[in-house]
C-alpha cells in the first residue's frame, strides 16, 4: 500500500508539473497573439475571441460534459486524475489569464510585436510536452485528450495523430466566424492554428515515444549465467539464453537476449561491465515490444477469430 501512495503521489506530482508547462506556454506565447490551437482549450480560445467569455469558463463546463461521457469507458481511477487536472488547470488558466492582461484590457506581449510565429513554435513546444507528461502519468487535461485515450485505449494509434484529426474540425471552424475578420483574416488564422497543431503533436509524440522506447540486448560472455542472475534478480527482467556457435573459433557458446527500457540501458552496461569487462555487446533499438511488462497488444479481432476463440 505504501509502495501504491508514492507512485500515485508521484504521478499527480507530475501531472501538476505539466500543468503549470501548459498553462506557462499558453497563456504567455499564444493567448496573447490571438493564436488559435486545437483541443478544449483551443475552442475555449475561440470562444474568447469571438466573444470575451474567459476561457477557464467555456474549458471547465465543455470539459465537463466530456468527463461524463468518457466515465464508463476510461474507468474510476483514470478520470479522478482527469478530473484534477481539469479542476487546477482551469484555476490556473483563470489565474494566468488575469496576470498578463493589462489594465487597458491589453495582454502582455512577451516576445513584442510581429512575433506570432515566433511566439507559436515556443507556446506548441510547452505545450505539447506537457501534455505528453500528463499523459506519461496517467492522467489527461480533458477535452480531446479524453477522446484520444478512449481510442488509444483499444487500438495502437498514436495520441498525436488521434488529435491531429479532432484539431483539425475544431481549427478549422475559425474559416466561419465573422468575428474574427475579413476572410483573409481567418484564412491567416487558420493556417497559424494548423501550425500550431503540427508543432504541438510533433513535441507529443516525440516526448511520449522517447519514455517509451525499448532496446535489444545481445550479450556474448563466458560468464553468461552471473550476467543473467544479476539481470534477473536486480532488474527484475526475464532473460533469454540462446545457444551460439562461432564460425571462426568453432566453438559453443551461450548468448543472452535481453529486452528493455531504454533507460534502463546504462544500468545493464554498468552490470555487464562489474562481472565480465571483455563481454561483447550488442545494443539495438525496437520498433515495439508488447506483451508482459512492456505495451499492451492493442489490435482489435474480427468477430468471426473472436468466435474461434
Amino acid at each position: 500500500m505504501s509502495k501504491t501512495f508514492w507512485t500515485e503521489f508521484k504521478d499527480y506530482v507530475w501531472i501538476t508539473v505539466g500543468l503549470l508547462l501548459y498553462t506557462f506556454g499558453w497563456t504567455v506565447f499564444l493567448l496573447p497573439y490571438h493564436i488559435v490551437t486545437g483541443g478544449v482549450t483551443g475552442l475555449s480560445a475561440i470562444i474568447f475571441y469571438a466573444t470575451n467569455i474567459p476561457i477557464s469558463y467555456s474549458y471547465f463546463l465543455i470539459n465537463l460534459v466530456l468527463l461524463l461521457a468518457a466515465l464508463k469507458i476510461l474507468g474510476l481511477k483514470f478520470m479522478v486524475k482527469t478530473i484534477y487536472a481539469i479542476g487546477v488547470l482551469s484555476l490556473l488558466l483563470a489565474a494566468a489569464q488575469w496576470v498578463i492582461t493589462q489594465p487597458n484590457g491589453h495582454m502582455y506581449k512577451i516576445l513584442g510585436e510581429g512575433q506570432q510565429f515566433m511566439s507559436l513554435v515556443i507556446g506548441c513546444m510547452f505545450t505539447g510536452t506537457s501534455l505528453a507528461i500528463v499523459f506519461l502519468h496517467n492522467g489527461s487535461t480533458g477535452g480531446t485528450d479524453i477522446i484520444a485515450a478512449c481510442v488509444n485505449k483499444y487500438k495502437n494509434i498514436s495520441l498525436g495523430r488521434v488529435l491531429i484529426f479532432v484539431d483539425f474540425l475544431i481549427i478549422g471552424s475559425c474559416l466561419f466566424i465573422p468575428q474574427f475578420g475579413d476572410p483573409l483574416q481567418r484564412v491567416h488564422m487558420t493556417v497559424f492554428g494548423l501550425c500550431t497543431m503540427v508543432v504541438e503533436n510533433f513535441m507529443l509524440d516525440y516526448v511520449f515515444n522517447a519514455r517509451r522506447e525499448s532496446v535489444q540486448f545481445m550479450i556474448f560472455s563466458l560468464k553468461y549465467q552471473e550476467i543473467a542472475n544479476a539481470i534477473g534478480t536486480q532488474l527484475e527482467h526475464g532473460v533469454t539464453i540462446l545457444d551460439g556457435h562461432g564460425w571462426y573459433t568453432g566453438k559453443e557458446r551461450k548468448v543472452l537476449c535481453i529486452l528493455a527500457k531504454k533507460n534502463e540501458s546504462q544500468y545493464i552496461f554498468r552490470l555487464i561491465k562489474m562481472i565480465d569487462p571483455q563481454a561483447f555487446v550488442s545494443q539495438s533499438s525496437v520498433i515495439g515490444v508488447y506483451g508482459e511488462g512492456f505495451d499492451p497488444i492493442k489490435v482489435s479481432l474480427p468477430k468471426k477469430d473472436k468466435k474461434k476463440k
